[in-house]
């Protein structure tokens, strides 16, 4: 607990500062203050960055799989296209070449349009370090209603 008589003499040396050690003091702490918020924008900044490397490696596991069943689907319902021109006066290899065209050419449009949508999507999303920015804001005012 501080005694009175150190609670005055601390009044005192406050009272009696110069304006430059004032503004030396005010300094330091918009630099302390500046030096937070960017530790805090470089957590921020981490956090992200590991979260999106996460969640990236387990897409291309996932879509590694995804691309290994879908090429065995993609033969098997190439052989099925394929089937629909045995009746056709078409060599054996022409029946299974159409297939395979037809089965590519149907996926090809499928991937674009996917591509295009998702394209559409990824362009709306706002990568700002939001709480970073809220701190930034609200240093701003406190320091024009102390200025």
């Amino acid at each position: 607990m501080a005694t009175p008589g150190k609670a005055v003499s601390a009044s005192n040396q406050t009272d009696t500062e110069s304006l430059p050690t004032l503004i030396g003091r005010l300094s330091e702490d918009v630099i302390q203050l500046l030096d937070t918020k960017l530790s805090l924008l470089k957590v921020e900044i981490k956090e992200d960055v590991r979260a999106v490397a996460q969640a990236g490696s387990m897409v291309a596991i996932g879509g590694i799989v995804a691309a290994i069943g879908f090429a065995l689907v993609n033969v098997a319902v190439a052989f099925g296209v394929a089937t629909l021109f045995a009746g056709a006066n078409l060599s054996q290899p022409a029946q299974y070449a159409l297939g395979f065209v037809i089965t590519g050419f149907f996926y090809l449009v499928i991937g674009v349009l996917v591509v295009s949508v998702m394209k559409n999507r990824l362009a709306r999303v706002e990568v700002v370090p939001e709480r970073t920015l809220e701190e930034l804001r609200k240093d701003k005012q406190w320091l024009k209603n102390e200025l």
